[in-house]
C-alpha cells in the first residue's frame, strides 16, 4: 500500500446552464470544493462535493485548515478509518452540511485513488451490481416555468427516452399544483412517471392535504414534503396516502436514514453522496435501504451517482442534471433513457483539467 504524500484543495465555481428553482430557493452558482491526493507511488485520485451557491469558501477553510493535514503520512487504502478519523476531528461540528461537504470531497478522492490503483471504474471496486440504471429528468421541471414550458420539457424528455420527470410543486394553492401536474400527465400518458418535488415547502396538514389530491394523478413519489428533521410529520403523511414518500438530499448521517426506515417514514431513499459524506457513508445508506427491501434514488450529482447506482442492487433511477459538462470532455452514455457507466479507472468522470483550471477561484497545496 501507499502512503498519502501530497493533497490539493480547490474551489472551482461553475454557472447553472438554466435557471433552477423549487418552493424555496434559487440555484444561483455550483461552488464546488475538489481535493486531489497524491500517494507516494505518484497515483492521483480526485473527489468533490457542491452548494449551490453559498458556503462553498467555509468548506475549503475546514479542509485546509482541519481536516487535509491530517491525511498526510496516512495509508491511502484506510478509507473507513481515515472517514472516521476525520469524522471525530470535527465531532463538535457534526452533523451537518459544511462537515458533510469536505468530508465528501476527501473521501470521493480516496475512492477514485483506490478504483485507479485497482486499474478498475467505481461501479465495479464498489460492487458491481448492474451495468445500467433508467433516467428520469429534473431540468424540465422548475417551480418558474409556465404551462406551456412544463409541456415541451416533458414531450422533450419522453422523445429522448427518459423513464419520467420531475415537477416541482408548491405553488400557492393546492389548485396551481394539480393543474401543472394534469397538464403533464395528459400529454405524456399514464406510463411516463411523474416524480414531484416539495424542498420541505409544507407543514404536515398541508403536505397531507396536496398528497391525496396527487393520488388521482398517480405520481411516482411526492419527495421532500416537510423539512426533513420532522420524521414524526413524514410518518404521519406516509400512514395518509398511498403516494410514496421520498427523503434524503437533505439528510447528513446514516442514523437518520436508519430513523426514517425503521418508523415507515418514507418508501424512496435520495441519499446524496456529497451532503451524507463520501462514497463510504453513501454506500452504508444504500445497504441499510436495502435490508428494508426500499430503493435509491440519489439526489444530483449525476456524473457521480452513477456509478454508486450500477454498484447496489436497489437502485431504481438516476436523476438527470448535467453538472459538469462546462469541465469534462465527454458526457455520460446514454442509450434509450438508460445511463451506462465508464469502464474506465476511477470514479468514471472525464475531467477536462485545462478547463477546470480556468474556473479555479481557491488553491491550497498541502504536504
Amino acid at each position: 500500500m501507499a502512503k498519502i504524500a501530497s493533497v490539493e484543495v480547490l474551489q472551482v465555481n461553475l454557472k447553472p446552464k438554466v435557471k433552477r428553482t423549487d418552493a424555496v430557493q434559487s440555484f444561483e452558482l455550483q461552488e464546488t470544493p475538489m481535493v486531489r491526493i497524491t500517494d507516494t507511488d505518484g497515483v492521483t485520485g480526485l473527489g468533490y462535493s457542491y452548494t449551490i451557491g453559498t458556503g462553498g469558501s467555509s468548506v475549503c477553510k475546514l479542509l485546509d485548515d482541519h481536516l487535509v493535514p491530517v491525511l498526510l503520512g496516512q495509508e491511502a487504502e484506510d478509507i473507513d478509518g481515515l472517514w472516521r478519523r476525520l469524522f471525530y476531528r470535527v465531532h463538535a461540528l457534526t452533523v451537518g452540511p459544511v462537515c458533510s461537504l469536505a468530508l465528501a470531497a476527501i473521501d470521493t478522492a480516496l475512492w477514485d485513488l483506490r478504483a485507479r490503483r485497482a486499474k478498475l471504474p467505481l461501479h465495479r471496486v464498489a460492487g458491481g451490481a448492474k451495468d445500467s440504471i433508467p433516467l428520469y429528468s429534473t431540468e424540465g421541471g422548475w417551480l418558474h416555468m409556465d404551462e406551456a414550458e412544463l409541456i415541451d420539457e416533458a414531450v422533450k424528455a419522453k422523445e429522448l427516452g427518459f423513464g419520467g420527470g420531475k415537477l416541482k410543486v408548491g405553488r400557492d394553492h393546492v389548485s396551481e399544483d394539480v393543474r401543472r401536474i394534469s397538464i403533464v400527465r395528459d400529454r405524456v400518458g399514464p406510463e411516463w412517471e411523474i416524480m414531484t418535488d416539495a424542498n420541505q415547502g409544507f407543514t404536515v396538514e398541508e403536505a397531507i392535504r396536496r398528497a391525496r389530491q396527487f393520488e388521482a394523478l398517480d405520481i411516482a413519489w411526492f419527495e421532500e414534503p416537510i423539512h426533513a428533521d420532522d420524521i414524526g410529520a413524514h410518518r404521519r403523511l406516509a400512514a395518509s396516502t398511498s403516494v410514496p414518500i421520498a427523503v434524503g438530499e437533505s439528510m447528513y448521517s446514516l442514523s437518520q436514514f436508519k430513523d426514517y426506515l425503521a418508523s415507515g417514514a418514507c418508501s424512496i431513499v435520495q441519499t446524496d453522496v456529497a451532503r451524507i459524506g463520501g462514497i463510504t457513508p453513501w454506500l452504508k445508506v444504500a445497504h441499510l435501504a436495502e435490508a428494508f427491501n426500499v430503493p435509491v434514488c440519489p439526489h444530483f450529482l449525476m456524473e457521480l451517482h452513477l456509478g454508486l447506482c450500477c454498484a447496489v442492487p436497489n437502485s431504481r433511477w438516476l436523476e438527470y442534471i448535467p453538472q459538469l459538462d462546462l469541465v469534462t470532455h465527454s458526457s455520460i452514455e446514454i442509450s434509450a433513457g438508460r445511463a451506462y457507466p465508464s469502464d474506465a479507472p476511477g470514479l468514471g468522470i472525464d475531467w477536462d483539467l485545462e478547463a477546470l483550471e480556468r474556473h479555479v477561484v481557491h488553491r491550497a497545496r498541502h504536504g
